[in-house]
């Protein structure tokens, strides 16, 4: 018995939109000079910032069709900088990044959705720090850059649910991370 023609024809349809979502995501690396990550946390009610560097991993993202995108990229924990030697090196240690055990900070997505104006876009996924996995959500907003994407964003962490650091009055809980991704 054969399908009646209406049937063949969306199955058709959606076969070739599933290769055409297939075929359209490209597959893209960060790319360094240009890209950063950065944090800003308040100490003693000032805001202190941060980067971090070493960002690696792959991009598989077609604004078209974000809910086939993928993320999975890493940064180096070892990479801290707030400008203060002193505080870098303290912060690499087991009590905070513990970047000998845990070089890399690593985020994976596990879903991308459109946002609420044209070119925003939400992505969700799995942050992992120290020991530590933690779901998040991360709006962006992508731009066409050359051959990629200049990817820019927001999200707020409490560094206590990843185990960096212990209670502390002078030093808040919550960070907040910007992040500017470019992708070749």
């Amino acid at each position: 018995m054969q399908a009646p023609k209406s049937i063949r024809i969306v199955l058709l349809w959606m076969l070739l939109m599933d290769m055409h979502s297939s075929f359209s995501q490209s597959s893209m690396k960060p790319f360094g000079p240009g890209s950063s990550v950065e944090f800003t946390i308040r100490n003693f009610g000032i805001a202190v910032k941060g980067s971090l560097s070493g960002l690696e991993g792959t991009v598989d993202f077609d604004p078209q069709f974000p809910g086939s995108a993928r993320f999975d990229v890493t940064v180096s924990s070892a990479s801290v900088q707030t400008g203060i030697r002193s505080r870098d090196e303290h912060l690499k240690k087991k009590d905070y990044l513990d970047a000998v055990t845990y070089p890399r900070i690593r985020f994976r997505s596990d879903g991308v959705r459109t946002g609420t104006r044209p070119g925003h876009f939400v992505v969700r996924g799995q942050l992992t720090i120290k020991s530590t996995t933690q779901i998040v959500s991360i709006p962006f907003m992508a731009e066409r850059s050359g051959t990629g994407y200049l990817l820019t964003g927001n999200f707020q962490i409490n560094r206590r649910d990843f185990g960096v650091g212990d209670a502390s009055i002078s030093l808040s809980e919550n960070l907040t991370i910007s992040l500017r991704v470019i992708t070749r």
